[in-house]
Parts: structure tokens; C-alpha cells; sequence
């Protein structure tokens, strides 16, 4: 493999995305061969769909998912927060232990609310309501938060 020192442009550009795919594809084999996992349905091709839509949102290309990554993730879904609801988001989901969600942290978070989130996206990009029709149920007020 050619050093990064003799690339330029797009070449250097083209195997920096090799490399970040490459450590996407190796992650993703440690969930498969992962026993926790093992009893999750059609895991190979959430892995997958989980690995295109990382790619979309690291705005950087530095292989994690910053705050202007995870905003237009939140806006793109629907639903916009505010700079402090998306570093709260940022601390839930790293543990506080970064700025940023790397794809461990993408791929633990999604498997768990998966189904909710992949549905919300492609409801998105079809245009389908994600709300459901008609007037909200009635909530007492001991549902209330």
C-alpha cells in the first residue's frame, strides 16, 4: 500500500475513505461474531444501512459524528434540537467521555431503538407521514412527564 506522504488530492482523499470504511466493516464483524448479538434479526444488513448513514453524517470525515453532524441528523429525522439538547445527546450516548460519537457508541445506540429510527428515516426520504393521522390520544395526568 502506497504512503499517504506521495498522495494528494483525491487519491489521498480516496484512501482515507478506503481506510475509515475498512475500520467501519472491521467493527461491524466484531458485532456479528458478538454473542450479545447473535439473536438480532437481519443484523448483517442493519450493519450495514448503520454503516452508509454514519458515513453521511460525519460531516468531517474524521470518522466520528460531531455536533454539526449530529444536528443535521436530528433535522434530517424531524426533529431539530438546540446546541445544549445535542450535547446532552452527545454526553448520553459517549458516556461523557467525548465531543463526539464514534461508531461503536452509532452502532450500540441505533441497535437498541433500530427499528423507531430506521422507519423514521425512510418515512423521511419518502415523504410518508411519520406522525400518526388524526387528533393525539388523551393522556391523564398521570402519564405526564
Amino acid at each position: 500500500m502506497p504512503s499517504n506522504k506521495n498522495l494528494q488530492g483525491g487519491k489521498a482523499f480516496g484512501l482515507l475513505k478506503e481506510q475509515q470504511r475498512q475500520r467501519l466493516e472491521e467493527i461491524n464483524q466484531e458485532y456479528l461474531e458478538d454473542q450479545k448479538y447473535r439473536d438480532e434479526e437481519d443484523l448483517a444488513e442493519k450493519l450495514e444501512s448503520l454503516k452508509n448513514k454514519y458515513a453521511e453524517f460525519d460531516l468531517n470525515d474524521q470518522g466520528e459524528i460531531d455536533l454539526m453532524g449530529l444536528k443535521r441528523m436530528m433535522e434530517k429525522l424531524g426533529v431539530p434540537k438546540t446546541h445544549l439538547e445535542l450535547k446532552k445527546m452527545i454526553v448520553e450516548v459517549t458516556g461523557g467521555n467525548s465531543n463526539t460519537i464514534n461508531y461503536r457508541d452509532f452502532v450500540k445506540m441505533m441497535l437498541v431503538h433500530f427499528c423507531k429510527i430506521i422507519l423514521i428515516f425512510e418515512d423521511k426520504a419518502n415523504g410518508a407521514p411519520c406522525k400518526p393521522e388524526g387528533p393525539p390520544p388523551k393522556r391523564d395526568i398521570a402519564s405526564l412527564p
